[in-house]
């Protein structure tokens, strides 16, 4: 038999799991079994936090990767659910595509870096490109899959009220019916979109991941981290308003 944990007890396991994590990391590192030279204690990660504060790194990097990251999440998440929708409903657009989907679909983002640098410089146009790249498949297969698997009879049943035409179809069957699987894919691109964020930007436009490279060349790993635990708070904070969006949307569910 399985026990449910309360909600409670779940925060309260989850900081006993990252307590136990930070102190096996400071231990394995003072006591050399991780070489201090190449893995940062978690002790150092504060000052060198700081440090980045007190110069402005930090900020102006959060604020540059946040640009990027949300215009690439939004040109990449409505484009793919429109045309995974698009596609799990019309079946000729369906059958045109095909070929060039599974043509397309497993080139991964950091291989459009180049044509990004071409196309559209060293800037932001360029890092959002390569991350709305990664959150489009996320999101297409995702709308692609859910409006696939809503039940025929519901489309028969909604012809015979007077709903049979392609928009009243779309509006009052379609998007409600596959919205819990349009948002599961929308969720998993806010995760994928931070992951692409450093891809993005590896290729010198300012950001999160510039920094990260900058540290690394200079064998700052304390720094190195402190933009990993950054981004994966960023994370945190995506995913936790994403909460409130997706209850609201789907309120008919309670």
């Amino acid at each position: 038999m399985i026990r449910k944990v309360s909600h409670r007890r779940h925060i309260l396991l989850s900081a006993v799991g990252l307590i136990v994590f930070f102190s096996g990391w400071q231990f394995a590192v003072t006591s050399g079994v991780l070489p201090s030279g190449m893995v940062p204690a978690p002790g150092t990660l504060w000052p060198a936090w700081l440090d980045e504060v007190r110069s402005g790194f930090w900020q102006q990097a959060i604020c540059d990767s946040l640009t990027h990251y949300v215009l690439g999440l939004l040109i990449g998440s409505v484009f793919g659910a429109f045309l995974g929708i698009l596609c799990g409903m019309l079946e000729v657009l369906d059958g045109l595509l095909e070929g060039v989907i599974r043509l397309l679909r497993p080139v991964p983002g950091l291989a459009w870096v180049p044509f990004a640098i071409l196309w559209f410089g060293l800037n932001t146009a360029g890092a959002t490109f390569v991350i709305a790249i990664s959150v489009f498949w996320i999101n297409f297969y995702a709308a692609y899959g859910a409006v696939k698997s809503v039940d025929p009879e519901l489309y028969e049943l909604a012809a015979a009220f007077g709903h049979g035409r392609f928009l009243a179809g779309l509006f009052k069957i379609t998007l409600p019916a596959s919205a819990p699987g349009i948002m599961a894919g929308l969720r998993t691109g806010l995760g994928q979109g931070w992951m692409s964020v450093v891809a993005a930007e590896l290729f010198g436009v300012p950001g999160i991941g510039a920094r990260m490279m900058q540290a690394s060349s200079l064998l700052a790993t304390d720094v190195v981290v402190v933009y990993m635990l950054t981004m994966a708070l960023l994370y945190a904070l995506t995913d936790f308003l994403f909460g409130f969006v997706r209850r609201y949307v789907l309120r008919w569910q309670v």
